[in-house]
């Protein structure tokens, strides 16, 4: 996206930032028309070395960091922390992710950036939180998984699985991006910036509250069940003749009607106690599968979506990326990079029937001549 043009256009944003959480928090930004400067660390973020898939350059560096400025400063540097300072009197929004105390060892504390600039907002990202024995301990999406209970109830038997994207850094970064977008409404009625702080922990303890209760107020610890629910049913993953699988998902009684006249054909199991209600249904879940199975294992995958469809059953497919790739809902957009245009998935929020242009991704310290010479003691800005 051109950065003159979007809802955030005029908003500056410094990040100081690696990985994966913090990226995705300015992305949003970036995508919104926000002018976002990406401070690396003299080596780079070393998210753009996670790979070398995707024309030489890593694929979670390209997918994170589009539309951003690139300056590497080395913040024990005296001169490269007055650069700092003087981009910071001037934005917007701060975020950075280092780990607990390292950026304030250098004197960025909330204080002294508030006095300095009173309409700044500033967004910690962390692993655990300012508070508690694990405050300083270092977290990766990994370790959240595990730490937070995600894993435990992830997988299928006895083997906990990690899900397959970072969902702890993407889920951090987009509960961050809504956090931002409310100090900036609070801004916009006060005048006055706010400090933000959150960690990957809290941000999946959250997302964990529904199991977390179920235990909690029942005493009893949700199975890891694969693709199939642990507390809805039928809800998951059906295998039909030739061994093609199908995703079905019933949430109401009157689907589960629909579902026994018009897919199963036997409108006798709508009298049956065990299936009238989805808590009796998910308690009576093997004799409800085997009802199931032994209908869709005599049908074609195409037959059963066509009886699925007539009684407007949600349903599914489990694809492999191959499939994905060639979805017919996708939208795709094409990214500059340093080594050339790459295609992706086009972000989902559309405004106004349009999608934006998105911004070019930078290579390391792309920008940081230029952003020196802006910044740099020569400008009228003075050092703290």
């Amino acid at each position: 996206m051109d950065g003159q043009k979007g809802d955030l256009a005029g908003v500056t944003v410094v990040t100081l930032e690696h990985a994966a959480a913090a990226p995705y928090l300015s992305r949003t930004l970036a995508d919104a028309g926000a002018r976002v400067i990406k401070v690396e660390h003299p080596e780079g973020d070393f998210s753009r070395n996670y790979d070398d898939l995707v024309k030489g350059q890593s694929s979670y560096f390209l997918w994170l960091n589009r539309g951003k400025e690139s300056i590497c400063l080395n913040l024990e540097d005296q001169s490269d922390c007055e650069i700092m300072w003087r981009m910071l009197d001037d934005a917007d929004i701060f975020i950075q992710n280092l780990a607990p105390g390292g950026i304030e060892r250098f004197g960025f504390t909330v204080a002294e950036l508030q006095r300095r600039n009173p309409r700044l907002i500033t967004c910690w990202i962390s692993g655990y939180g300012n508070f508690g024995p694990m405050k300083d301990a270092r977290a990766y999406d990994l370790l959240i998984q595990g730490e937070c209970g995600l894993a435990s109830i992830t997988g299928h038997g006895n083997a906990p699985v990690r899900v397959g994207i970072p969902i702890a850094d993407l889920s951090t970064g987009m509960t961050g991006s809504i956090a931002v977008f409310q100090a900036l409404y609070h801004r916009e009625r006060s005048g006055k910036g706010r400090h933000i702080e959150m960690s990957m922990y809290g941000t999946m303890a959250d997302l964990m509250n529904v199991p977390y209760m179920q235990y909690a107020y029942s005493g009893e610890y949700p199975q890891r069940m694969g693709l199939q629910h642990p507390t809805i049913a039928p809800y998951g993953a059906y295998a039909c003749a030739r061994g093609l699988v199908l995703l079905i998902a019933i949430q109401t009684d009157r689907e589960w009607q629909n579902f026994c006249i018009e897919v199963l054909q036997k409108p006798e199991l709508m009298e049956d106690a065990r299936f009238a209600h989805n808590q009796s249904r998910a308690n009576s879940r093997e004799a409800l599968e085997a009802r199931i199975v032994e209908t869709f294992l005599g049908l074609e995958r195409d037959e059963v979506i066509k009886r699925l469809e007539k009684a407007k059953i949600a349903y599914g497919r489990v694809n492999s990326l191959s499939d994905l790739a060639d979805h017919p809902q996708n939208r795709f957009c094409d990214v500059e990079t340093p080594n050339g245009p790459v295609r992706l998935f086009a972000p989902s929020a559309i405004f106004d029937g349009q999608l934006d242009q998105l911004g070019a991704v930078p290579s390391q310290d792309e920008h940081g001549a230029q952003l020196r010479r802006e910044f740099g003691p020569d400008t009228e800005k003075s050092a703290p």
